[in-house]
């Protein structure tokens, strides 16, 4: 939820703030076919309209190469899952790239791993440093922070396209003694400069109103159920355990049941009996958007948020693994986006066709000049509270 500081907890928009694959190595990879599969075609053929409207106003595309980049998305997806697993310890990420191709780039460290990359359809870049390496890199960084003051360094991530971790940075110098503290090498890192100071955005279908003990407002990330149990996934900010919370319509709805922040930014709240889960996010103009599954989109790859201030609005993804220092303390493990937010979003879901993405935590900007938003991963939330997305199938 965004939350401004005039409401105890709620509403507030940010500077830069909260609003919160591996497997076995194959001997030789499946090869892809040049033509989306019929898989593919068909999850577009049921992506919400909706989605298909608000990634044609806000990517510039037409209804035809929105529909041709989901399917190529969801076929990059696959791929970079199948060549992560195949290349094991060389593999350094994966990205998309191009406005309606969504074409797949993946990197690795070892020249001989071209033609497999190759031979999946994907492009290849061979790079100095293995994604293993980097986000070990970024885990110093993370344990570094609990020591350090990163007011003026909130933000750092791996970066697969540049292959280095990124530290943004009000004050150059105090990346330079983050980096030193960390014990990264300058080799690894890249100091980006930003004016910007990312703050917590505090203020049964994703993307709907609900109130904290009848004040603050934040948004409906999720639906999910943990075994007979009905609630939703939301952002760890909106609330605490026992913080109860009330419905769009006012209508007492739930209690939170877990929440975590700083750290990271995730919660989830149980519903009475009169509320049902649905598998829906609501999209442009109040159309339910379906959702059908949770696997994470690559770098690169278009997304859209539903929050209960501003509604519908799509993106790209920018980087997976990144940390953001907001006033609160710091969030490790959420993706950047170039989705708007603010406040009240909070809490409300990010969706990529039909796949759930995570809940928006933070950001900077808004919805009238553009910004940028952290959202944290569902998948991460689901398994630390044993939850069950509501999906369509």
């Amino acid at each position: 939820m965004l939350r401004r500081h005039a409401l105890a907890a709620c509403a507030a928009l940010v500077t830069v703030g909260a609003l919160a694959l591996a497997g076995p190595a194959t001997a030789q990879p499946d090869p892809v076919s040049a033509a989306p599969s019929a898989a593919d075609t068909q999850n577009v053929d049921r992506t919400s309209p909706a989605v298909l409207d608000a990634m044609s106003r806000d990517l510039g595309l037409t209804r035809a190469q929105a529909e041709d980049r989901l399917v190529n998305e969801a076929e990059a997806g696959a791929v970079s899952g199948r060549l992560r697993s195949a290349l094991g310890g060389d593999f350094a990420g994966a990205w998309v790239s191009g406005a309606d191709s969504a074409r797949l780039t993946v990197a690795t460290t070892d020249p001989a791993d071209v033609r497999a990359i190759t031979a999946q359809g994907a492009r290849a870049e061979v790079v100095r440093h293995a994604l293993a390496d980097l986000d070990a890199a970024k885990a110093r960084l993370d344990k570094a922070a609990r020591a350090s003051d990163t007011r003026d360094a909130p933000v750092w991530y791996v970066d697969v396209r540049s292959n280095s971790v990124v530290v943004q940075a009000v004050r150059a110098e105090a990346a330079e003694k983050f980096l030193a503290a960390a014990e990264v090498r300058p080799s690894m890192a890249r100091i980006d400069s930003t004016t910007q100071r990312p703050r917590a955005l505090y203020d049964l279908r994703g993307g709907d109103a609900y109130y904290m003990n009848g004040s603050g407002r934040c948004s409906v990330g999720f639906p999910v159920t943990k075994g007979d149990q009905q609630g939703f996934a939301t952002a760890g900010h909106c609330g605490r355990p026992g913080t109860t919370t009330s419905g769009y319509n006012q209508v007492a709805q739930g209690t939170f049941q877990a929440s975590t922040f700083p750290g990271r930014d995730m919660a989830w709240v149980a519903t009475n009996s009169q509320w049902t889960a649905t598998p829906y996010v609501k999209g442009q103009g109040g159309a339910n958007v379906r959702v059908t599954g949770s696997t994470q989109q690559p770098v690169g790859a278009s997304i859209c948020r539903s929050g209960s201030t501003t509604g519908w609005h799509c993106g790209t993804i920018q980087q997976h693994n990144t940390s953001v220092t907001y006033p609160e303390g710091t969030i490790s493990g959420v993706t950047r986006t170039s989705v708007c937010a603010e406040p009240g979003d909070s809490g409300g879901s990010y969706i990529s066709g039909s796949q759930a993405q995570g809940v928006t935590s933070g950001g900077s900007g808004n919805c009238r000049s553009g910004g940028t938003t952290f959202h944290q991963p569902i998948n991460p939330l689901l398994q630390a509270y044993g939850l069950t997305l509501r999906t369509t199938g």
